[in-house]
Parts: C-alpha cells; sequence; structure tokens
C-alpha cells in the first residue's frame, strides 16, 4: 500500500472555505477507514475526523462542528475534508492518513492508530 496524498491547502482569509483531498496512487481508498489530522506549530497533533470505508459513518471533533466536514467518493478513490469559516486558529499542516483501530463509545465512531499519511497540506488562514 502506498502514502497517501493530501491536496487542497493555501492561504485564505478568516471567514473563507477550503476543501482538502486525500487520494492514494496504487491503492483502493475505500478499502480504509481514512482520518484527517493536522499539526499546528508548537501544539500536539489534533485528530480531527475520520470516516468508515463506505462513508456510512464519521466522526469529527466536537470543537468543529458545524464548520468541518468529512466525505469520500470512492468511486474517484478520494477522501475529502470540506472547511468553512475558517479562523486563524485552523492554521496548520493537514494529513490524511489510514486508520488503523474503530470503535464505537456512545454510538460514536471514534478512531486510533493513524499510519500511512503523506507528507500533508499547509493550510494558512489570516487577514
Amino acid at each position: 500500500q502506498s502514502q497517501l496524498v493530501e491536496s487542497g491547502g493555501g492561504l485564505v482569509q478568516p471567514g473563507e472555505s477550503l476543501r482538502l483531498s486525500c487520494e492514494a496512487s496504487g491503492s483502493t481508498l475505500g478499502a480504509y477507514v481514512i482520518g484527517w489530522f493536522r499539526q499546528a506549530p508548537g501544539k500536539e497533533r489534533e485528530d480531527i475526523s475520520c470516516i468508515t470505508e463506505n462513508g456510512d459513518q464519521q466522526s469529527l471533533v466536537s470543537s468543529l462542528k458545524g464548520r468541518f466536514t468529512i466525505s469520500r467518493d470512492n468511486a474517484k478513490n478520494t477522501v475529502s475534508l470540506q472547511m468553512t469559516s475558517l479562523v486563524p486558529e485552523d492554521t496548520a499542516i493537514y494529513y490524511c492518513a489510514r486508520v488503523e483501530h474503530v470503535s464505537y463509545l456512545g454510538g460514536s465512531l471514534h478512531c486510533s492508530g493513524w499510519y500511512d499519511w503523506g507528507q500533508g497540506t499547509q493550510v494558512t488562514v489570516s487577514a
């Protein structure tokens, strides 16, 4: 299996939107649970969201609910992260990864054991 490739980042102003994409050449993303995490300078890694193989269940960190949405199109072999109403605190490198462990706590999806992430895509939110 190959590393994943993230794209779609950029420099945007507060309040704007971005759509990040995750792709993999030589492998079928639809066979994996896929997640997104971010790493901001001087801060701990933050696991943001994950989505099951067929897309029927997603998780999203509570602080981002209402602004970020994860989705996937297995026919196009992509997983996306739609980000709206961006704020400077969203500035980070965003990575997608395969997920090894999935659990359900209180009916909610939880993902752990992230691997095969790529180089990431830089998102900078600044006026």
